[in-house]
């Protein structure tokens, strides 16, 4: 296309420069054809080829074409869920960012998940005010159903932190009494650490020995009881990471003295079998020989007999 008006403009020019020598405007300066080409040259372009030109009132405004008129498939109650539900939804949203670390998520949002749960109810619910239901409306209308996808994406992140385990079961919920104990002892075995890591780390092992064992013990029940969610998992991970490598303390762990005594039984078990197998054998030759001892020493006396 660019190629052809090229041309046209080119085939244009050549006429209108022969028109100008054949009549006498051979002394016509260049500038004069080049005005007279201006002015005819888009008139011509134009004919040959027509192009649209819009204007600045071509194109309607796109707000107009975005909104429909009042939106007559949600009603004035759904859009107030609506609303709720986003505000909500970034308040939320905004939780978790700040309690990624370190790692708070149960502890600090449950009340701002519950807030949601809640709203994200009434829009799911069949019935509202007046019998009126937002869940198609709001939650069925279109392909992308961006509210339950949002919703879906919420419910697993909190699954996957495990946070029900920590919080008390029922309507209004709260941190569970378990997990409150649990945190105050991770406060004690902290307080401890920050007591005594400015000075020799000797002492830090010796003096906060107890307390980290004592959290150790509290942390392997609730991770058998089934009452440990993803905040107690990483504070427990922060804790023994600060113990075992920042500070370099260790402790004999209870469950590897059954191991040592196990692996020291299996150890020593087959000289335990070779030597009472060499015991025994040493008690069987014995009693065989005493048999034959003991009949030569008969059959001699009754000769000895014969021959008095």
């Amino acid at each position: 296309m660019y190629f052809t008006n090229n041309a046209a403009l080119l085939v244009v020019s050549m006429i209108h420069i022969h028109g100008l020598v054949s009549s006498g405007g051979v002394n016509a300066t260049v500038s004069e054809a080049t005005e007279k080409l201006a002015t005819s040259a888009p008139l011509a372009a134009a004919g040959s080829f027509p192009v649209y030109m819009p204007g600045a009132d071509s194109f309607p405004s796109l707000n107009m074409l975005a909104a429909f008129p009042e939106d007559q498939e949600i009603s004035g109650y759904c859009r107030e869920l609506l609303r709720i539900f986003g505000q909500r939804y970034v308040a939320l949203s905004n939780c978790l960012v700040v309690a990624a670390r370190p790692l708070k998520v149960c502890q600090n949002c449950f009340s701002s998940y519950g807030s949601l749960k809640d709203i994200y109810l009434n829009i799911s619910s069949d019935e509202g005010p007046s019998n009126e239901s937002c869940r198609d409306s709001l939650l069925r209308s279109d392909r992308l159903m961006l509210l339950h996808v949002l919703n879906t994406t919420l419910d697993e992140l909190w699954t996957n932190s495990a946070c029900d385990n920590c919080l008390t079961k029922g309507q209004v919920q709260n941190l569970s009494d378990d997990t409150l104990y649990f945190m105050s002892y991770l406060n004690q075995t902290l307080t401890c650490f920050e007591t005594y890591q400015q000075g020799n780390h000797s002492e830090l092992c010796k003096n906060c020995n107890n307390t980290y064992k004592g959290l150790n013990v509290l942390y392997g029940g609730m991770e058998k009881n089934g009452t440990m969610c993803i905040d107690i998992e990483d504070a427990m991970n922060v804790t023994r990471r600060l113990w075992s490598k920042s500070f370099n303390c260790s402790f004999p762990r209870e469950e590897t003295i059954p191991v040592i005594a196990v692996s020291s039984f299996m150890l020593f078990l087959p000289i335990i079998f070779y030597l009472s197998s060499f015991l025994h054998s040493e008690q069987k030759k014995r009693k065989l020989i005493h048999p034959k001892r003991a009949k030569s020493y008969s059959s001699l006396m009754n000769i000895q007999d014969k021959m008095s």
